[in-house]
């Protein structure tokens, strides 16, 4: 067996163990031969019909339903991309206002803040862009607070709804005091406000709830 053929053989046998889904990248068969070797089997596989190119070195086993293939979701891929790379990444834009319920825009173009190299990948009719941000910005500790100062930088101050606000604070209830406070500190004067004020309320509904 020459050396293309062994290549391809073993690449086969591992792709085999991974689930259906899960985005495959030719790092994922590093030591199985050279860079260039591995990429020309992915894309000889992917001819052969064993994997589907769902964007430029970036392949995946698709889960079969009665409605078809389906593939990983521009989420799934860039966190993918993001494990794959040991890097952090946070939504941003319209992406963080979706994830927070306060926009039914579903974007087809997701951008992250990221510590990693900025880059631009085309998936689909879709897109994920990376952009480097400052440590500042990637520091909050807390999920929803931290899409919370990203969405609220994105629409602006005066952008900002009461409606928006009473939602966001209901959300923001399900984090720990602590990293609110922590979040506070990290964040722009006028979202910093919002989170003491939800805090000062979830103490204010305890004591109520309390003496009761």
């Amino acid at each position: 067996m020459n050396t293309a053929n062994s290549i391809h053989s073993q690449i086969s046998q591992k792709i085999l163990r991974i689930p259906k889904g899960k985005p495959i990248f030719p790092s994922d068969f590093k030591g199985l031969g050279s860079e260039a070797a591995i990429k020309m089997t992915l894309m000889r596989l992917a001819k052969e019909g064993k994997l589907d190119r769902i964007a430029h070195g970036i392949y995946v086993i698709p889960k079969d339903s009665r409605f078809g293939k389906i593939r990983p979701s521009l989420e799934e891929i860039a966190h993918a991309i993001a494990e794959r790379d040991h890097v952090r990444i946070r939504p941003t834009g319209t992406f963080a206002l979706n994830t927070l319920g306060l926009s039914t825009q579903v974007p087809m173009r997701l951008v992250y803040i990221t510590d990693g190299a900025p880059r631009h990948i085309r998936v689909g009719k879709g897109s994920i862009k990376f952009k480097t941000a400052t440590p500042r910005s990637l520091a909050f500790k807390g999920k929803i607070s931290g899409l919370v100062v990203q969405a609220f930088k994105e629409l602006g101050r005066k952008s900002v709804s009461e409606e928006m606000i009473r939602k966001v604070k209901a959300l923001l209830r399900k984090e720990k005091p602590d990293v609110i406070k922590a979040d506070a500190k990290l964040a722009p004067y006028w979202i910093a406000k919002i989170f003491y004020d939800t805090l000062n309320e979830k103490k204010q509904d305890d004591a109520v709830a309390q003496s009761e």
